[in-house]
């Protein structure tokens, strides 16, 4: 059973255009988009719930009720599963309607995730609260959004997922300049934070820290959202509003354990659909098997580039 959580509340931003994925993404949203046969906002709404947290706001736009009808309950479809035989698949249906309270708000135009997190204050309230963002998917034993909870109740503030990242990666992430903290409570993993920037370049930063699509916010964030101005690609980026935020409150960094997919990229997303596959028990070795054979037709061209 889980236990509740210090964090009641979890916020999703799921209104981009998810141009990355065109054409597929043209009708149906990126965030339904599946992972091993699980769409990538089921991921998240189960992370928070195995987190202890109750209600979910998903932020969406124009063209993407979608995403919350997927967790509505759908009797005639469970009725035609249980007709022909098909219990397991019913009751699959029937548990996305009970996973989680679900609240939908809108994004009326998409100018950035600050003001995507800033469309939900009248539902998140005066209260801290979680954010996950559905495109960066973490394998992890220990959900990584309790990971930061628990960070959270040790040092209350705003807390950011982080890891090291290599410097070929540097531009495609936000990027937290750190301290170390005597922290024996959280095992030496969180960091105080004392500047963030939106994807540098490597030449103008010397921290490798990224962030990896995983907030516990304090309220305080909305009103140093309405204070931000419009930075990287003239969006209202976060990670300004958090730069504003850390001038008031503290601003911590946790190094969590688990592996991270970048599932809003094409290759990420290939790498997470391989991963998550071998973990299912009913596709692991046929796969296995199919891409053994594609390692060995790599094997057999190489070889035969080395010959000629």
């Amino acid at each position: 059973m889980t236990l509740p959580s210090t964090i009641r509340k979890l916020v999703i931003p799921a209104a981009g255009l998810g141009t990355r994925f065109l054409p597929a993404t043209k009708v149906v949203p990126k965030e339904l988009l599946p992972i091993a046969g699980k769409p990538l906002i089921q991921f998240a709404v189960e992370e928070a719930m195995a987190s202890g947290i109750e209600t979910v706001i998903l932020v969406i736009s124009g063209g993407k009720r979608l995403l919350a009808e997927h967790f509505h309950p759908n009797p005639h479809l469970e009725n035609v599963l249980m007709t022909r035989g098909n219990a397991e698949g019913a009751e699959l249906i029937r548990r996305l309607s009970h996973l989680a309270e679900i609240h939908t708000v809108w994004q009326d135009s998409p100018l950035g995730l600050a003001d995507a997190i800033r469309c939900a204050r009248s539902l998140v309230g005066d209260e801290p609260f979680a954010v996950i963002l559905p495109d960066a998917l973490i394998d992890s034993e220990h959900p990584c959004i309790s990971q930061l909870i628990d960070c959270y109740e040790k040092h209350p503030g705003c807390v950011i997922a982080t890891r090291m990242l290599d410097l070929c990666d540097i531009r495609r992430f936000g990027i937290l300049d750190v301290i170390p903290m005597h922290d024996p409570g959280c095992g030496g993993r969180a960091l105080r934070v004392i500047s963030l920037t939106e994807r540098p370049s490597p030449e103008s930063t010397s921290s490798r820290f990224g962030i990896f699509g995983r907030y516990i916010l304090e309220p305080a964030i909305f009103s140093c959202i309405d204070h931000t101005r419009p930075g990287y690609a003239g969006e209202l980026q976060l990670t300004d509003s958090l730069s504003l935020c850390s001038d008031r409150i503290p601003v911590y960094a946790y190094q969590f354990d688990g592996v991270h997919y970048d599932a809003g990229d094409k290759f990420g997303y290939l790498q997470a659909s391989i991963a998550y596959a071998l973990k299912d028990p009913e596709t692991a070795q046929p796969l296995l098997k199919h891409l053994a054979g594609f390692a060995g037709i790599l094997a057999s061209r190489e070889k035969q580039g080395m010959s000629a």
